[in-house]
Order: C-alpha cells, then sequence, then structure tokens
C-alpha cells in the first residue's frame, strides 16, 4: 500500500465532484510551463526478484530537479487520475513540489485522511548533528 497526496480542488479529493476537475490539457500545459517537470507515458521499476514492471500514462509526469532523482533509479513521480494529480508516499521536498503546483492550478494538497498540506516545509539539508 502506500499513502497518497491529491493535488485536487475538489472539497474533498474522493468526492464525484466533475465540474471541481483538473483537466488532462491543464495538466499537461502546466509540465510543459515548469521547466522542472517532464510528461513520461511510462515508469519502469524493478521488483525485488528483478523483474521489470511497467506502467503507462498518458498524465504520467516527473519532477527532474528532484534531489534524489536517479539515485537507485528514483524519480518523482506525478499522475494524473480522474481530475487530479496523485503522488505516493511524497517526502518533504516533494511535498512542497506539491503545494507550489496546486498554487499554480489553483487547487489544493490533500492526504488520503482528507488533511490539506498549505505551507511550505523547511528540508533539512545538514544532519541535526551538524547543525551546531
Amino acid at each position: 500500500m502506500g499513502y497518497d497526496l491529491h493535488i485536487t480542488r475538489k472539497e474533498n479529493w474522493s468526492d464525484d465532484d466533475d465540474s471541481a476537475e483538473i483537466s488532462l490539457q491543464e495538466w499537461q500545459s502546466y509540465v510543459q510551463s515548469d521547466g522542472e517537470m517532464e510528461m513520461e507515458s511510462t515508469a519502469a521499476g524493478m521488483t525485488r526478484n528483478d523483474e521489470v514492471v511497467e506502467f503507462e500514462s498518458e498524465g504520467l509526469a516527473f519532477w527532474r530537479n528532484y534531489s534524489r532523482h536517479g539515485i537507485d533509479g528514483n524519480k518523482a513521480w506525478f499522475l494524473f487520475h480522474n481530475g487530479e494529480i496523485v503522488v505516493k508516499n511524497p517526502d518533504v521536498e516533494i511535498r512542497n513540489k506539491m503545494i507550489a503546483i496546486a498554487t499554480s492550478l489553483k487547487a489544493k494538497v490533500q492526504g488520503d485522511e482528507g488533511e490539506i498540506y498549505r505551507e511550505i516545509e523547511v528540508v533539512q539539508t545538514k544532519k541535526w548533528w551538524k547543525i551546531w
């Protein structure tokens, strides 16, 4: 499983309110306008048994400037799905990018349990014991 965060315009991300959806065209236009983002219709990864698993979607994009991009095959994937953009298990850095994207799309970032993420969080770049 995992925990998803949603960039949504709906009151609650799980609502059936079609009038509040972000369109695929809006999402693609945003990605094209953001020099840090790139559309990529196929995501691939390896299982623990070294099997390749692929996922395809025309609304799939990744964040090129993510600090962990490319480390152990890591990418920060953003999936357009049902009128929203979804990220699974985002860290602080990705949550901050999601908030910036949501602001641009006049939307919000909401967790699976309905909590709203509004504030940009500080990303700690040094180990806590090296701060002093």
